[in-house]
């Protein structure tokens, strides 16, 4: 099997379902942007200590999973409220390690500032898929279940800041 099949010169793209639509679409704008994020946080398991590296890669996992419910048109879900729920116990235990008096200079580490960058572009995601939702009818549980991704990865980076002594407070 060949990586380059050349199907895609004109322009369009095939969807899970078969269809093809342009490249362009939201649809593959909205992948498009978890790919990325993707790719980050595989960048950020090499900066971040060891106990948040199996938490990023369950991630990853489920990321693929957001992309397949997208790509076809919600009829594929997998991701839902146990994830979401599991993104939540997270932030509820990472928030016990931090205590939040003012706004922070975002990476003043450099595994947080690796998060921070996932953290950006969770959010941008989020707004990608927040117009499926909005327009299309499909991808809920992506939208709710990256809204507590970006509060994650925010509060991962601030343990990191806050383990090492370099949160910085803007006042």
């Amino acid at each position: 099997m060949s990586i380059t099949t050349k199907a895609g010169d004109k322009g369009l793209t095939a969807l899970f379902t078969g269809d093809r639509v342009v490249k362009f679409s939201p649809i593959v704008e909205a992948n498009g942007t978890l790919d990325e994020l993707d790719s980050f946080i595989g960048e950020a398991k090499h900066h971040v200590p060891g106990e948040m590296v199996e938490v990023l890669e369950r991630i990853q996992v489920q990321l693929y999973d957001l992309m397949a419910e997208l790509a076809s048109r919600g009829k594929y879900t997998k991701v839902g409220e146990e994830e979401t729920k599991w993104l939540e116990g997270l932030i509820h235990r990472y928030e016990a390690d931090v205590q939040l008096r003012a706004f922070v200079l975002p990476g003043s580490t450099v595994g947080s500032a690796k998060l921070d960058v996932c953290r950006a572009v969770a959010r941008r995601a989020e707004r990608r898929v927040a117009r499926l939702v909005l327009d299309y009818g499909f991808g809920n549980n992506a939208l709710v279940y990256l809204n507590r991704l970006s509060d994650l990865l925010f509060i991962m980076a601030r343990v990191i800041e806050n383990r090492e002594g370099k949160v910085k407070e803007v006042r």
